[in-house]
């Protein structure tokens, strides 16, 4: 079974769900914050550590009109060190309007806790995971 870890990065939180091929669904797992204006790599390491996945997706933020945004640039850099910190594949994925859809699911199912970016991050690894599997 192919199990995979699926990122929303940004600057302050960092969002992260996992997926598995088999099923083909992805699930909002946690957030984690920024240490120091950096990514809680401690953190980050140990949910590798528990999941094993195969690989790792970081959805890649970008305007609406398909430019590059302020953080697009960080988000690259985040999943370059992904890749070299835990030498396993990195897939970058457009992950415009996660952020709106994830507030959007969240207000449609009030007793729902996942947090924001934790949500979007699903969503980010479940439009990759139905892209990959068609």
């Amino acid at each position: 079974m192919q199990t995979f870890l699926g990122f929303d990065f940004g600057v302050k939180r960092i969002g992260i769900a996992v997926g598995q091929r088999v099923t083909g669904t992805a699930s909002a797992l946690c957030t984690v914050n920024a240490r120091d204006h950096a990514p809680d790599w401690e953190k980050i390491g140990a949910l590798i550590k528990e999941w094993r996945p195969n690989a790792l997706v970081v959805g890649l933020p970008r305007h609406a009109d398909g430019s590059d945004s302020a953080v697009t640039r960080a988000a690259r850099k985040f999943a370059q060190q992904l890749e070299g910190r835990y030498r396993l594949p990195v897939h970058m994925i457009d992950e415009r309007h996660s952020s709106q859809a994830a507030a959007a699911l969240l207000a449609d199912e009030p007793n729902n806790k996942t947090g924001l970016d934790a949500m979007a991050a699903r969503i980010i690894l479940q439009d990759w995971l139905d892209t990959e599997t068609k």
